[in-house]
C-alpha cells in the first residue's frame, strides 16, 4: 500500500500491538498501511460519512485485512471502543479535533497514546491535551507536496511547558534542523503580512502577532 509522506509518518509513529480508532479515515490508506506493517496492530476505520466509510470497506476487502480492520460509522469518538488503547486524527482543523474530545472527555481517561496531525490551531491542541493529563513525547514535521505538517504524539502523563514551548513544541524545539528552519520562515513571513493587514481596532492579535514575531526571529537565523 502506496501511502503520502503524512500519513506514513504518523503510521511510523504508532507503537506494536496497539489497537487504533483512526478517526475521519477517508479510505482507510493509513489502517492498511498499520496493519501490513505489523501484523500485531489492529484497528478501528471510522468515518462520519457513508461514501469514503465504504471506499475504505472496498480497500480493506481488495487486501483481505477484515479481520484486522473494523469500519464503523459515527462521528468522532462516538466510535469508540473500550479497548481502544491509541487515538488517531489526522487533516482535520485543530478546534474540530478538540471539540470531538470535549464530547467524550472520558475516553481521554481510557486511552494512553494520542496521535494528532492539525491543519492549523496546533498550539490549542497542545494546551488543551496538556491540560488533561497528557504531555507530548514525539513530534515531528513532515512535508508531503508543497506543505509542511505538524505530527504530535501525546501519551498519557504531566508535565509543564513554558508559552516558547507549546508555540514551537518542546521536542521540536530541542531537534530543529532544516524542515524546522523552512516552516517557521514560512510561518514567520505570514505573520509579517498579518500584521501590516490587521485593522486598527485589532490591537490584541498586533500585540500577540508581534510577540510571535520576535520568537520566531529568535530561533530561527
Amino acid at each position: 500500500m502506496k501511502i503520502n509522506d503524512r500519513l506514513k509518518k504518523i503510521g511510523d509513529l504508532v507503537e506494536a500491538n496497539s489497537f487504533c480508532l483512526d478517526i475521519g479515515c477517508d479510505h482507510a490508506f493509513l489502517d492498511i498501511y498499520l496493519v501490513q506493517k505489523n501484523k500485531n496492530i489492529r484497528t478501528i476505520a471510522s468515518d462520519v460519512a457513508e461514501g469514503p466509510l465504504n471506499h475504505a470497506k472496498e480497500n480493506i476487502k481488495r487486501y483481505h485485512l477484515e479481520d484486522k480492520i473494523e469500519c464503523r460509522l459515527g462521528n468522532g469518538l462516538d466510535t469508540y471502543s473500550e479497548d481502544v488503547n491509541t487515538i488517531i486524527i489526522s487533516g482535520m482543523g485543530g478546534r474540530s479535533m478538540i471539540g470531538i474530545f470535549k464530547n467524550h472527555m472520558e475516553v481521554l481517561k481510557k486511552v494512553d497514546t494520542i496521535i494528532l496531525s492539525p491543519n492549523n490551531y496546533q498550539v490549542d491542541v497542545k494546551k488543551f491535551l496538556c491540560r488533561h493529563k497528557f504531555y507530548l513525547q514525539n513530534e515531528e514535521l513532515v512535508k508531503d507536496g508543497k506543505y509542511i505538517y505538524q505530527i504530535l504524539v501525546f501519551k498519557k502523563g504531566k508535565k509543564r511547558y513554558t508559552k516558547k514551548q507549546y508555540f514551537f513544541g518542546p521536542v521540536l524545539l530541542e531537534k530543529k534542523g532544516k524542515l524546522f528552519e523552512e516552516y517557521y520562515k514560512r510561518e514567520l513571513k505570514s505573520r509579517e503580512i498579518l500584521i501590516k493587514v490587521l485593522p486598527k481596532n485589532y490591537r490584541f492579535k498586533k500585540f500577540i502577532t508581534k510577540k510571535e514575531i520576535k520568537m520566531i526571529k529568535e530561533e530561527v537565523s
